[in-house]
């Protein structure tokens, strides 16, 4: 069998052009940094901004956080799971649409979101000052540019 070539330089371009793999290790350590700092609240990184994506006046469906959070149906619909066993997120009826269901923090989610969101902070200060090379702010809005 022919061994196709395949240059190493080709992995050495692809390490220090590639977006996707820029990101995807990035956020791979950022996950596990707000990881440890969330432990102490029995929840993940991603628990937590899922938690505070339902603090709003009405809650949202489930159709309404997939494109926020940038997650499947099947996903969100999972990752609710542990939410709603631990009693920190209810499900009830639209009542504009009887066929729909909003998602609600309860209070119990509400308190753990107000406890822990100070240590969320601190771990985002630190990775802020982390970023002096560059403008956090500017990171975040390039980083949302793309659909």
């Amino acid at each position: 069998m022919k061994q196709i070539d395949l240059p190493f330089s080709a992995t050495i371009e692809v390490r220090d052009r590639c977006l996707c793999f820029s990101v995807q290790r990035a956020a791979r350590l950022l996950a596990r940094r707000f990881d440890v700092a969330l432990k102490p609240f029995g929840i993940t990184n991603g628990q937590f901004s899922l938690l505070m994506s339902l603090n709003r006046p009405e809650g949202p469906r489930i159709t309404d956080l997939v494109p926020f959070l940038g997650m499947d149906r099947t996903t969100l619909t999972a990752a609710l799971k542990p939410l709603q066993r631990r009693e920190l997120v209810d499900m009830i009826a639209d009542e504009k649409d009887a066929r729909a269901r909003r998602l609600v923090l309860t209070d119990q989610g509400r308190a753990l979101l107000r406890d822990a969101l100070p240590v969320w902070r601190l771990t985002h200060d630190q990775v802020d000052a982390e970023l002096s090379e560059i403008n956090p702010s500017q990171l975040r809005t390039a980083l949302g540019q793309i659909k």
